[in-house]
């Protein structure tokens, strides 16, 4: 397993437009009580949001995000994240600056019951 702590450093200070609204929303348990982390580090793979309490993973994609190759690299690194147990959901940014209630309806119903 790789340290990539640097780089996560670096991803939660150049944070997009996108990831800044949602962070608002999600610290301190803002968001249905649950914490959350950004730029956190499982694997070799850094996620943009998780809620370990939750195993629930939030990734916000850019347009880069439907190029084939990176296409094939978010499934791949996903399925893994999937079979060490977490829910992932994608939103893209578009999506979050434009319908953040949308948004937090999907979080909502992808939250797991205790």
């Amino acid at each position: 397993m790789r340290n990539l702590t640097h780089l996560a450093r670096r991803l939660r200070k150049e944070s997009t437009e996108a990831e800044k609204l949602l962070w608002r929303y999600l610290r301190r348990k803002s968001l249905f009580g649950l914490k959350f982390r950004r730029q956190e580090q499982i694997g070799d793979y850094i996620v943009d949001f998780v809620c370990y309490e939750k195993k629930l993973i939030i990734e916000l994609d850019g347009g880069h995000h439907n190029q084939d190759e990176t296409k094939i690299n978010d499934a791949r690194r996903q399925k893994l994240l999937v079979l060490q147990g977490f829910i992932v959901i994608r939103f893209w940014n578009n999506e979050v600056l434009g319908n953040i209630e949308g948004v937090f309806q999907k979080i909502k119903t992808n939250i797991p019951s205790p």
